[in-house]
């Protein structure tokens, strides 16, 4: 896939990106870290990423073209979500910017009212938000499920995915359902409205060959966005981080995930992941191809490796 931001392009967008988190006292140690990891793992040039001169948002504007903007805005959104707490100054600051961008983002009312409305607020605003692109994110032979209540989708589509026990050892389907066994999860199931979008899910998630850890979850997003630059796959990867990073979504105790040591160089190398693959398969027909060898079905997607 192309790389939005080029390795021309790195030192604005950083230090755009530093202008962003340039509140209450400066950058925290994690978004410092959100920095070098994208220094680092996505334009593989090591830096010292905190004598970075960060710039303005209209110096920002002018340096980058709208496409960029696009994108270092959802960096941006990123970064805003690893500040703990999240605050008034830090919101206010990603706001500006997006004003001189001239974005208006989903993100933008989500982090509002995270501040101002707490968490039910927050994760009202992400709900809404994914119902609408939830078409774009289903299984294609379980789409529009919830449409119609439980028998929205024929009974023998649920068969074919209980079925999928038995496919060949080393098969996308059966590594499919080893992949429930092994996390305990129950299959999709007719009483599910959102049995396609899980089955999607996890079905992608065998594909890249990610767990279901919150870190991994955010590396999975990232490595989405990588393959398609679309805002289905930003919004899904803001779902991620708003339960496993800023936990406004489903109100989860966990502590955040990114401040581990090397958390953000896999989230950057899941980006570069993305980049690196032929083809996004988030909504492929994976039934269809589920007698296949899961080494078959990445050769045919073109994953590339994962190296961490």
């Amino acid at each position: 896939m192309t790389r939005i931001i080029d390795r021309a392009h790195m030192q604005p967008a950083l230090a755009a990106l530093v202008g962003s988190c340039d509140v209450d006292g400066g950058p925290s140690d994690e978004q410092w870290a959100l920095v070098g990891a994208l220094a680092t793992s996505y334009f593989h040039t090591p830096i010292d990423v905190r004598a970075i001169e960060p710039i303005s948002p209209e110096q920002a504007a002018r340096a980058l073209d709208d496409v960029q903007l696009h994108r270092v805005f959802q960096l941006m959104a990123f970064a805003e979500m690893c500040r703990h707490p999240l605050t008034d100054a830090q919101v206010a600051r990603t706001e500006t910017y997006a004003q001189a961008f001239g974005i208006s983002d989903e993100a933008l009312v989500m982090t509002r009212d995270l501040v101002t409305g707490g968490n039910a607020a927050a994760e009202a605003d992400f709900m809404r938000t994914f119902d609408q692109h939830r078409g774009d994110l289903e299984e294609p032979a379980l789409a529009h499920h919830a449409d119609g209540g439980p028998g929205a989708v024929p009974d023998e589509v649920f068969e074919q995915v209980r079925g999928l026990r038995d496919c060949p050892a080393g098969s996308l389907g059966r590594t499919y359902v080893e992949f429930y066994d092994d996390n305990g999860f129950d299959l999709p199931n007719p009483a599910d409205p959102y049995a396609g979008v899980f089955m999607a899910h996890d079905m992608t998630h065998v594909i890249a060959g990610y767990g279901p850890s919150g870190l991994e979850e955010i590396a999975l997003g990232a490595m989405q966005i990588g393959m398609a630059d679309t805002e289905t796959h930003w919004i899904q990867f803001l779902g991620n981080l708003g339960v496993h990073e800023a936990r406004f979504v489903h109100h989860t105790d966990a502590p955040p995930v990114l401040a581990a040591p090397g958390a953000m160089d896999v989230v950057a190398h899941a980006f570069e992941r993305g980049l690196a693959t032929a083809h996004d398969f988030t909504v492929a027909d994976h039934l269809s191809m589920a007698e296949l060898p899961l080494e078959q079905v990445r050769d045919h997607f073109g994953v590339a490796p994962r190296l961490r």
